[in-house]
């Protein structure tokens, strides 16, 4: 494995992964193609190689997750590192230390590399600073959630071989959501079309700017000759009164379902980052239909993360 993704190394590469400013096209594909060797890791009867032995990566989960936690966790795991969890809810963060404190105090275990999600933008951002480590960031409040749209853009990239002249429709509540914005930098990056879709309470307007971007308040529109939809999970939870009329108009305007889908190029698949809420934002026989690959993102995760531990930790010296 060492050998297969050595050619990929880039002395030049960027230490962390906190969202795309840094990442050129090149860097990103190879970011991809070695995902294609990890799933052929995944694929053999023992998912494991020695790629981080010795490494201890904390996982520094600030805000519940189930599929980026379960998965970067195994990632780390399938490479032989060993893994520290740390649970906000249960640390001295709940006596009022600050999060410098409590990074430099990990750091002091010699932890190597930091996977970190947080409900505050910039949360990553900081982490890096204090530890002087690799971080990855999991998701800081509503700016980014880079490994979550490498998977996206590798589920559509195993589908049609590339995202060059590919169109991808992301659909429901962009103002909220760091999938949606990490997938607006990413997927221009590599060649694909970008259309933001949703109310226009929930459609901010300075996402336009982004190269590659365009914004509609039009479902049919938005999937109107795409390649991929991706719906979107109403954020509720970080939601004042006034951005909706009602979840049953929403759902008549803005739900991805089949008859949505005719608009789409033939055989366009349906993408969606979890967790699900059936028949608001996706109707359920779409989710569960032939067109959804909902559950082969959640299978691409590992791969792709194992990429981004590989690079960042094994890569780079490499190079």
């Amino acid at each position: 494995m060492s050998a297969a993704l050595s050619s990929t190394a880039d002395a030049a590469q960027p230490r962390h992964l906190l969202d795309f400013q840094d990442w050129t096209p090149e860097r990103l594909s190879a970011l991809l193609n070695g995902a294609d060797t990890m799933t052929q890791v995944l694929d053999r009867p023992v998912k494991k190689v020695p790629a981080l032995q010795g490494v201890t990566v904390c996982t520094a989960f600030f805000e519940n997750s189930t599929r980026t936690r379960t998965s970067f966790e195994l990632a780390a795991r399938r490479m032989s590192a060993d893994v520290l969890g740390f649970a906000a809810g249960a640390s001295s963060l709940s006596k009022g230390e600050s999060l410098r404190d409590t990074v430099e105090t990990l750091t002091a275990y010699k932890v190597d590399a930091y996977i970190v999600r947080h409900h505050a933008a910039g949360a990553a951002h900081l982490v890096a600073r204090y530890s002087g480590k690799p971080v990855i960031n999991a998701g800081d409040g509503r700016r980014a959630h880079p490994t979550q749209a490498l998977l996206d853009a590798y589920t559509i990239r195993q589908e049609y071989g590339t995202l060059e002249g590919k169109k991808v429709a992301i659909i429901g509540d962009i103002r909220h959501s760091r999938v949606a914005r990490s997938n607006a930098e990413l997927l221009p990056k590599l060649g694909a079309q970008v259309v933001l879709c949703g109310p226009a309470t929930l459609l901010p307007p300075g996402l336009a700017a982004l190269p590659g971007v365009t914004l509609t308040t039009d479902a049919r529109e938005a999937v109107r000759g795409a390649h991929a939809v991706m719906a979107l999970r109403l954020q509720q939870e970080r939601m004042n009164a006034g951005y909706l009329a009602s979840l049953p108009e929403y759902a008549g305007a803005y739900q991805v379902n089949e008859a949505l889908m005719q608009e789409a190029e033939e055989g366009a698949i349906v993408l969606h980052p979890g967790p699900i809420n059936r028949d608001l934002e996706l109707s359920g026989d779409v989710a569960d239909g032939p067109r959804s690959r909902i559950l082969k993102q959640v299978e691409n995760g590992q791969a792709v993360r194992m990429s981004v531990l590989y690079h960042l930790l094994v890569g780079r010296e490499q190079a």
